[in-house]
């Protein structure tokens, strides 16, 4: 019997048959990219300022999500990680519908935390179109340059294209964002505009290079479990 038969006819001592579930650690790091990315939204509603530095509650796992993808893409190619990118795109559209959903039913009398609830988790609209835009652009982005560059190199300029992907992903992010998102937030100027761009584009850019060897480590240990074998 041939394997592929073998791998659908399994089935317990009983006669039951189960869908086989292949060991791979692809639905752990589509997870891991996923939940950041939802619970990002969440943590970017609370402003935080570290001393000169003004930011979000989310600065510290959009990272996380960039390195997740750039492991994605390196591994298993560009065609796996826009599924991934397209699932969380969706569960983030499920979440803040969910949100709104939840907001918009009435509290029980008991329930006094409706304002808190709703200042938290009643995302502004336009917030929520930028963050939206931005992921699905920057990480498409981001995984589509690792993939054409790998096509050029091999297995060759691991860390050149990383950053190369993380520039171009990280600004087509961030500058997507802040042109829906600047309104909102009271940016008013070309000047401003542009301060914001630069400062968000650069920050993140900084900690992903920062980041760089821990990328590099977890890629090859991925490359390890899997028993990925490069192309001749």
């Amino acid at each position: 019997m041939s394997s592929t038969s073998s791998r659908h006819s399994s089935a317990d001592p009983t006669g039951v048959r189960f869908v086989p579930v292949q060991a791979t650690l692809y639905p752990w790091l589509v997870t891991i990219f996923v939940v950041t990315f939802l619970i990002s939204n969440i943590n970017a509603t609370k402003g935080v300022q570290l001393g000169p530095l003004v930011t979000d509650g989310a600065f510290f796992l959009f990272p996380l999500a960039y390195i997740t993808g750039d492991v994605l893409a390196e591994c298993y190619g560009f065609k796996s990680t826009r599924r991934a990118i397209y699932i969380g795109f969706a569960m983030a559209v499920f979440a803040v519908a969910c949100f709104y959903l939840a907001i918009w039913l009435p509290s029980a009398d008991f329930y006094d935390g409706q304002e808190a609830f709703a200042a938290t988790l009643g995302l502004v609209p336009q917030i929520v179109a930028a963050s939206l835009a931005g992921y699905l652009v920057g990480q498409l982005l981001n995984a589509w340059v690792m993939a054409l560059l790998k096509r050029r190199q091999g297995e060759r300029g691991l860390s050149a294209r990383l950053i190369a992907s993380t520039v171009v992903g990280e600004f087509g992010d961030t500058l997507l964002f802040c042109t829906i998102a600047a309104p909102v937030i009271g940016i008013d100027s070309v000047s401003a505009f542009i301060n914001y761009v630069v400062v968000g584009f650069a920050w993140k850019t900084l900690i992903e290079v920062v980041l760089l060897p821990i990328t590099t480590r977890v890629i090859a240990w991925v490359k390890e479990r899997e028993d990925y074998r490069p192309a001749p």
